[in-house]
């Protein structure tokens, strides 16, 4: 018998651990102020899916438990005298999820052995943990077990029993074999004449887009993916790809991206993300805006947000931003937002050339929801800081202020006046002549949100001490 892995009730007190310190990072401000909103933001979402995850483990098993139960009891209605010979089967023969008699038995990634369509089931369900060990599964390759198959099979003749065939699997979108068969025969295709490539390209972006169980059907083999982009590894050129072809191929791989199961395994097959750059330098511009988009879903996983920006994604993003094509402004704000959570890639970001690209935009009123966010969560970057000094973020960030009613965009215009004020002392004039003027600093004090008017508050408060200190000497 198989060494069980990991203790469920561990994992689940790892789970209750990690949600605790969740919370009590929330509920002490702990993060540093000049990005406390966003990053607030993302440990509510993240104490969030932790809660999920607990409440799923403990409810998973026990729900498939209860319809197996009901499916034993069924079955000792029905089958009537056949059931005794049944239910004398060995233990061996037996699907751990339905109890049954195995029809089709096969073997996951931890070396346990399942009835086809039970294991399916509970795979199509997001389950990636083996029910009976509690595993991780490394992959959701099934591999059919034939000698247990052979076993049964020998054992229902001995008993003068008829071994009854493989229930066809169909789940609940209604994927069947023949779908299956399509699939992989449209796999197969690339690596045949740029002509079938590019039907089959065109096929599977379809597909890939209407039905979600097409997507999951990506996550069932680890070579999937890279029979998928043959294509456009084996060109030895920019030049050689068609540019149809192309953006068929990375749509796909959005549309496999927006499924939460294909993330890791697309971010980590090894071509996906240089492919994705490529399209971002070279593609048209719907491929190039496909490709941002399909890294910012990517990026929804913090383990990839850290992989793609290793990988260099920042600089043709920031590339394309600049170009300013209104087709791709959207996904690339998102995607460069989403990657700039990650600590590192924020000095990525700035080096790369974000700060005085975001700032043209918003100088410009482009986006300016989007970018500003981008532009306040840089702001814990001293670099950043005093580009956005040298580059006038004073000024502008102060106009916009006067001149907009949202209240988040006032909120985020002074979170990064305040840490230029807090770096940059020689920013602190500007400030002052703007507030003898216009009022800009007090009104936000009275009237913003409350992290606005804090703020607000603590850059009125050191221009106020710094004054008094003058007058003192």
């Amino acid at each position: 018998m198989a060494k069980s892995g990991r203790d469920p009730t561990k994992a689940t007190m790892e789970l209750k651990r990690e949600l605790q310190k969740l919370v009590k990072s929330i509920v002490e401000d702990s993060i540093s102020s000049s990005q406390d909103e966003i990053e607030s933001n993302h440990l509510i979402d993240k104490a969030i899916q932790t809660l999920q995850a607990l409440k799923q483990r403990s409810s998973n098993i026990k729900k498939f438990d209860n319809n197996n139960n009901n499916s034993n009891n069924n079955n000792n209605n029905n089958n009537g005298s056949s059931n005794s010979i049944w239910g004398s089967c060995p233990v061996e023969f037996r699907c751990p999820i339905s109890k049954e008699l195995m029809r089709d038995p096969v073997i996951v990634s931890t070396g346990q052995t399942y009835d086809r369509p039970f294991i399916q089931k509970w795979l199509k369900a997001g389950n990636r943990i083996c029910p009976k060990t509690q595993q991780v599964l490394s992959h959701t390759i099934l591999t059919p077990n034939n000698l247990v198959r052979d076993m049964i099979t020998q054992w229902c003749k001995n008993r003068g029993v008829h071994f009854p065939g493989p229930v066809q699997y169909s789940d609940q979108d209604g994927l069947t074999e023949a779908d299956r068969d399509l699939f992989l025969s449209l796999l197969k295709k690339m690596q045949s004449t740029q002509s079938e490539q590019k039907d089959a390209a065109r096929t599977l972006r379809s597909l890939t887009k209407r039905m979600p169980s097409f997507r999951a059907l990506f996550g069932e083999s680890l070579e999937s993916i890279p029979q998928l982009l043959t294509p456009l590894c084996q060109s030895k050129s920019q030049t050689e790809i068609h540019p149809d072809l192309q953006e068929d191929l990375i749509t796909t791989l959005l549309n496999l991206s927006i499924h939460d199961n294909n993330k890791k395994l697309v971010a980590e097959t090894p071509m996906v993300i240089p492919l994705l750059l490529d399209a971002l330098r070279f593609g048209t511009i719907e491929t190039r805006t496909n490709a941002a988009a399909t890294l910012f879903t990517l990026s929804a996983l913090d383990s990839n947000k850290s992989l793609i920006g290793k990988a260099g994604a920042l600089k043709p993003l920031i590339d394309l931003l600049e170009e300013g094509h209104p087709l791709a402004m959207k996904d690339v704000a998102s995607a460069i937002f989403n990657l700039c959570i990650e600590h590192d890639n924020k000095a990525r970001a700035v080096r790369d050339g974000a700060v005085r690209a975001l700032l043209n935009k918003i100088k410009n009123r482009v986006h300016v929801d989007e970018f500003l966010a981008t532009l306040a969560m840089l702001s814990s970057n001293q670099r950043a800081v005093e580009e956005m000094g040298e580059l006038g973020a004073v000024s502008c960030l102060l106009s916009l202020i006067k001149e907009t009613n949202c209240a988040r965009n006032k909120e985020n215009c002074i979170a990064v006046l305040y840490t230029i004020c807090y770096y940059d002392r020689t920013k602190w004039k500007e400030m002052r002549e703007d507030e003898s003027k216009y009022g800009t600093l007090s009104q936000v004090a009275q009237n913003g949100t409350s992290r606005a008017k804090r703020k607000a508050n603590g850059i009125l408060d050191r221009l106020n001490r710094a004054i008094n200190l003058t007058h003192t000497a």
